[in-house]
C-alpha cells in the first residue's frame, strides 16, 4: 500500500482517534531552542494510547485485505498537515478538506489547532467511490472514529473550508517537492590526535566498573516495568544484540536494532555515522538475519552555528558510505535540531546523535543466534581482526575520567571487512556451527564475554596473546568483531569458511565453571559471576530508588 493520492473526487476518510490539542507544534518543538520557558512546551508532546493502537491497526488490515484502498498515511509530525500534503503531493493533485467534519474532542477547535494537532492513532486514506459505508462498518466495529472529510482535487491546491468559509487556499509545491533548499556554512571538525595508553593497574577491578556504568548496566528495571511477551511475538528475551519478532503464518522473523554512539559522533562525525549505521547491521547479523534497511532520527544542536553544521555534514557522509558499502538503505527518517539551550550560548548543546534504527529478515526464526553462552567445553572464538584502538572507548571514559576530544579519535571502521565478516557469521549461525554470538561494541571484548557469560550463567577462560597491553586487548572498542561460541565438532567446518572468505579467527578461550579467568603469564585476572551480575543489574534500581527516596 501507498500513500500517493490519485483519482480526482476520490473521498478522502479520516479514522482512528478523536482529534484534541495535544502535539500542536510538536514537530516545530522538536526542532526549537529550549529557554525558561521549557515547561510551557509540555503540551506539545502527545500522550499516545497503546490499545487504540493496536485496534487502528487490525481495523487498518482488514480493510487492506479488500480493494477499498487508494492511498494510506498515517499523520505523524504536523498531523493532518503533513499527512494530506504529502499524500496529494505523491500523487500529482490537490485536496480539499471539510474541517468541521474533523472527529474532535475538545470544543471550538479552530482549523489551524485541527490541521497541526498530533494526536495519535489516527489515520488518513483516500478510498475507492462508493466502499465508504463498506470501510465504515469496519472502523465502528472496532470502535473508531469514521469520517469523509474531504475529496481528492485536479488544482494542486490544498484548500480548507471552516464554517461555510474558505479559511485556506494554497499551492502544495512550496509545502512539498519545492520547499527551499538551504546550503548552510559549514566547519569540518578536526578529528583529535591518537591517545597514549594511561595504563593498566586492574583489569578486574576496571571490568567490574564498566558493568555497571550506564552506557552498560542491565535494562532488566526497565524492561520489566512492562508486559514484553505481550501477543507471543517476541522471540528473544530482551537483552541481547538485536530483537527478534516472528511473523504469523510462517517460519520468518524480523530482527530490530537501535544504535548510535554520540562519543564517537563529537570527536569524528564521520567516523561516529559510519559506525551508528555498521552498528545496527552488526547486531541484525549477530542473531543470524540478513540486515535490509534503516531509518534514522537525526538529533543535532544549532545548525546555524558551523561547527554544528560541520557534524551534520560529517554524519550524514558517514552514514552515506556505510549505507553504500553494505547494501543497507535509508527507507525514512526524521530530524530534531536546535537541542540546546540558547541562555548558556550552546554550552548545553547535545553532542551529534544521528539513532540508526534497522530492521532485518530471517528464513527460520528458530535458527535465530543469542549471546548466552549454551554449554560447558564449548570454544570460544574471536573472529574479525583485533587493532587495539583504545579511543573513545568507555574504559577511559569511566576508569580514566578521560573524554570528550583528549579522548583521542573514534575506532576506525574496515566497510569491506564488515560486510566479510557479517556475511561469514551469519551463514554460520544458518548452518548450525554458532552457539552463541555477540558483537564487540562498548566495553570491548571483556564486557562482550561477560555478556555472553551472565546470560547462559557459564563463566569461561580467557588466553590472551602476552605481547601487548592487557587492558587494551580487553576494553578497546575495536570495530568489526564478534565474539562466538562453537561446539568441537563444527569448529573445523567454520574455521575453513572463515579462511575461504578472508576472514581472520582466532580461537580465544571455552566456557566454564563461574567465573571469568582472564590468562597471562604476567598474572590471572579472575572476576566471579555472581560479582559481575551484581554490577550489571545493580545500576538502575539503585539510581531509581535513590531517586524515590529523594522525592
Amino acid at each position: 500500500f501507498y500513500s500517493a493520492a490519485t483519482g480526482v473526487g476520490n473521498p478522502i476518510v479520516y479514522v482512528g482517534s478523536k482529534t484534541g490539542r495535544d502535539g500542536i507544534h510538536g514537530a516545530t518543538m522538536a526542532s526549537a531552542d529550549f529557554e525558561e520557558d521549557a515547561d510551557a512546551k509540555r503540551p506539545t508532546v502527545q500522550v499516545g494510547d497503546p490499545f487504540t493502537e493496536r485496534l487502528l491497526i487490525e481495523a487498518c488490515l482488514e480493510l487492506m485485505a479488500s480493494d477499498a484502498i487508494v492511498a494510506i498515511q498515517d499523520m505523524g509530525a504536523a498531523g493532518l498537515t503533513s499527512s494530506s500534503v504529502e499524500m496529494a503531493s505523491k500523487g500529482g493533485v490537490g485536496i480539499e478538506l471539510i474541517m468541521d467534519d474533523v472527529p474532535q474532542r475538545e470544543e471550538g477547535m479552530t482549523a489551524y489547532e485541527m490541521m497541526l494537532s498530533e494526536s495519535q492513532e489516527r489515520m488518513l486514506m483516500v478510498l475507492k467511490p462508493g466502499r465508504e459505508d463498506f470501510a465504515e462498518a469496519i472502523f465502528r466495529k472496532w470502535e473508531l472514529d469514521f469520517a469523509v472529510i474531504g475529496h481528492v482535487t485536479e488544482t494542486g491546491r490544498m484548500v480548507l473550508r471552516h464554517k461555510g468559509e474558505v479559511v485556506c487556499d494554497i499551492p502544495l509545491a512550496p509545502l512539498a517537492d519545492d520547499a527551499p533548499l538551504y546550503d548552510r556554512p559549514h566547519v569540518p571538525t578536526e578529528v583529535p590526535a591518537a591517545i597514549t595508553s594511561p595504563g593498566c593497574q586492574d583489569p578486574a577491578a576496571d571490568l567490574l566498573k564498566l558493568m555497571g556504568s550506564p552506557d552498560i548496566a542491565s535494562r532488566r528495571w526497565i524492561w520489566e516495568q512492562y508486559d514484553h511477551m505481550v501477543g507471543g511475538d517476541t522471540v528473544q528475551r530482551p537483552g541481547g544484540d538485536a530483537a527478534v519478532v516472528r511473523v504469523h503464518g510462517t517460519q520468518k522473523g524480523l530482527a530490530m536494532s537501535t544504535d548510535c554512539t554520540p562519543r564517537y559522533c563529537y570527536a569524528d562525525p564521520v567516523t561516529g555515522g559510519m559506525q551508528a549505521v555498521v552498528e545496527t547491521w552488526r547486531n541484525i547479523t549477530a542473531v543470524g538475519a540478513k540486515p535490509l534497511a534503516i531509518t534514522n532520527c537525526l538529533n543535532f544542536a544549532n545548525p546555524q552555528r558551523p561547527e554544528i553544521m560541520g557534524q551534520i555534514v560529517g554524519c550524514l557522509e558517514g552514514m552515506s558510505q556505510a549505507c553504500r558499502a553494505l547494501d543497507y538503505p535509508i527507507v525514512s527518517g526524521n530530524v530534531s535540531l536546535y537541542n540546546e539551550s540558547k541562555a548558556t550560548g550552546g554550552g548545553s548543546a547535545i553532542l551529534p546523535t544521528p539513532a540508526i534504527g534497522g530492521v532485518g529478515l530471517m528464513a527460520d526464526w528458530s535458527k535465530s543466534a543469542t549471546i548466552a553462552f549454551k554449554g560447558t567445553g564449548d570454544v570460544i572464538v574471536l573472529i574479525g581482526t583485533p587493532k587495539g584502538e583504545i579511543g573513545q572507548s568507555l574504559w577511559l571514559r569511566e576508569v580514566h575520567d578521560i573524554e570528550g576530544r583528549e579522548a583521542g579519535p573514534p575506532p576506525s571502521i574496515d566497510l569491506d571487512a564488515e560486510r566479510r565478516t557479517g556475511d561469514l557469521v551469519r551463514e554460520a549461525i544458518t548452518a548450525g556451527h554458532l552457539t552463541a554470538v555477540h558483537d564487540v561494541s562498548d566495553g570491548g571484548i571483556a564486557v562482550t564475554v561477560a555478556e555472553m557469560a551472565l546470560a547462559g550463567n557459564i563463566g569461561a577462560l580467557i588466553q590472551f596473546p602476552e605481547q601487548g597491553e592487557a587492558c587494551r586487548q580487553l576494553f578497546a572498542e575495536d570495530q568489526g568483531l564478534y565474539i562466538a561460541t562453537v561446539e568441537d565438532t563444527a569448529l573445523m567446518d567454520f574455521l575453513a569458511n572463515a579462511h575461504q572468505a578472508g576472514v581472520e579467527v582466532e580461537r580465544i578461550g571455552r566456557t566454564a565453571g563461574t567465573r571469568l579467568i582472564f590468562e597471562r603469564e604476567d598474572g590471572d585476572f579472575v572476576v566471579s559471576l555472581d560479582d559481575l551480575r551484581r554490577a550489571h543489574e545493580g545500576f538502575f534500581p539503585a539510581l531509581m530508588g535513590a531517586d524515590a527516596a529523594l522525592a
